[in-house]
């Protein structure tokens, strides 16, 4: 991977070039820039500047002890576009990257083209925002794996996804640096929508991979309302990887609509 370093953070990216939009992929929490792998691929080879990134203490960027709000997700970023001499950037989001393409569009409103995120807990419902401190504790105390874990494949899964994809999510993610894992998921904690109200300008789409989606979708269209809703068939949490070509069909799409 090819490394840009930030303030003595390194923080990794892959990127390929071409003459159509760019389009950034942000990776959720505890993942990489591999999650993100068919999409890269698929809008590389359709023309589109892609670039991907392993976000500040995920994959192969740095990893130092320090605060993982959102901010400093999309702050980094917004540095990393500008390092690469990027504008008007089409951001893909999936869980807390999709949160971060939201905070992004708000605070660097000129950068973000368009956003998507795709199943990201943007706008939590209620009994979902309520859960998060039991969780956090576990995440800080002895059995934090097994926590995790438990979470991922409760929470994340269905049965129809793949045996082996779901086994490599699980041991990669609970593998992650645990003052990482803890610093971000605290991040995500905190984060609040609610004071984007009426600052979030770029054209949306949100899509679901389930019947349970993370975000509450009649808050987060009162927070948005410009926003699209999209939602796949027969997947989980990870449904850029567990059904691509249903995530790149609705990305095309919505791309065809910014043109």
């Amino acid at each position: 991977m090819k490394a840009l370093n930030r303030d003595g953070v390194n923080l990794c990216f892959e990127i390929a070039t071409g003459p159509l939009t760019p389009i950034l992929f942000v990776h959720g929490w505890c993942c990489d820039h591999t999650y993100f792998a068919p999409q890269f691929d698929h809008f590389a080879a359709c023309g589109h500047t892609v670039l991907t990134v392993d976000l500040r203490g995920h994959g192969e960027s740095g990893k130092p002890r320090q605060e993982y709000s959102v901010a400093v997700f999309s702050d980094d970023l917004a540095w990393i576009a500008g390092q690469l001499k990027l504008e008007r950037l089409i951001l893909v989001g999936h869980s807390m990257g999709g949160v971060v393409a939201f905070d992004f569009a708000v605070r660097h409103p000129d950068l973000a083209k368009a956003i998507v995120m795709i199943d990201s807990p943007v706008a939590r419902p209620a009994a979902s925002r309520a859960a998060m401190p039991a969780f956090l504790e576990e995440l800080q105390g002895p059995n934090y794996r097994s926590a995790l874990s438990k979470y991922i494949e409760e929470a994340l899964f269905l049965p129809s996804d793949d045996a082996r994809r779901k086994a490599r999510i699980l041991a990669q993610m609970s593998g992650a640096e645990r003052h990482v894992m803890v610093a971000a998921f605290r991040g995500m904690q905190d984060f609040d929508p609610v004071i984007a109200r009426n600052f979030v300008r770029s054209p949306s789409l949100y899509i679901a991979a389930n019947d349970r989606p993370l975000s509450d979708w009649e808050h987060l269209r009162s927070l948005a309302p410009q926003t699209l809703f999209g939602q796949t068939v027969g997947s989980g949490h990870f449904c850029q990887l567990e059904v691509p070509d249903q995530i790149n069909a609705m990305i095309s799409r919505f791309l065809t609509l910014q043109d």
